[in-house]
């Protein structure tokens, strides 16, 4: 999935600026999926009776798509704070190993390279990655951009322009929650028969726990359920 620039390829390296931009470059294909997402956040978020400011400053301080959907699809429905905000922290413990494979390619002192870390993000990880547990820290950081301002952006023309777009369940954007995470899981899938296996119990224990568990435990059930999938590989 990297997206080496030609430079690169053929053996000279561009210089910092111009992976900067190359970064930016790959990503904006999704960024335009992502300002989507964003909108379809907005709106949802809206219609639960997040105001403007709350919606807008979650994906400005959160700026995780997962995580913010799982947030509001507990909200949504009926279930606590607690349980919201523990599956939002389950979903986002991918963003821990993928930190510490990229940490050796940040630079500056331990505020700085913190501030650099918030750049990981799923797809401009993907697209640094240069094979070998090697990745482009410019490239990176320049690819997180676009997706940043397209997934605030998106939200603030959801949730303020909510009204223009309509009721969300008669334009089938109720159905962004299931998707979201669908598409999530088909990726996870790719990992073989361990991440199969950990799909299956997580799918089991949410099925069981919906009927009778207060809103948002299944949820958190299913994802601690991926612990079981890091035993495996550990």
């Amino acid at each position: 999935m990297s997206q080496i620039p030609q430079k690169e390829r053929e053996g000279e390296r561009p210089g910092r600026r111009e992976r900067y931009y190359a970064g930016a470059r790959a990503a904006l294909p999704f960024a335009l999926a992502t300002g989507v997402l964003g909108v379809s956040f907005g709106v949802l978020a809206g219609s639960l009776g997040w105001g403007a400011f709350a919606a807008i400053a979650s994906s400005a301080i959160i700026c995780s798509g997962s995580a913010q959907f799982a947030v509001a699809a507990v909200l949504g429905s009926g279930g606590g704070p607690v349980a919201a905000i523990v599956a939002a922290v389950l979903l986002n413990a991918r963003f821990g190993p993928m930190g510490v494979a990229v940490g050796p390619y940040l630079k500056g002192g331990p505020l700085r390279r913190a501030l650099e870390g918030q750049a990981v993000i799923d797809a401009s990880w993907a697209l640094a990655s240069r094979g070998g547990g090697r990745f482009d820290r410019e490239f990176m950081i320049g690819a997180t951009v676009p997706q940043v301002v397209a997934w605030i952006g998106g939200t603030a023309l959801g949730v303020l322009g909510g009204d223009f777009v309509g009721d969300p369940e008669r334009l089938g954007l109720d159905a962004i929650f299931p998707a979201f995470f669908l598409v999530l899981l088909i990726e996870e899938l790719r990992g073989g028969r361990s991440a199969t296996m950990v799909a299956l119990i997580a799918a089991v224990l949410a099925l069981l726990l919906v009927p009778f568990a207060p809103p948002g435990v299944p949820v958190i059930a299913a994802c601690a359920a991926a612990l079981l999938g890091l035993r495996r590989t550990t």
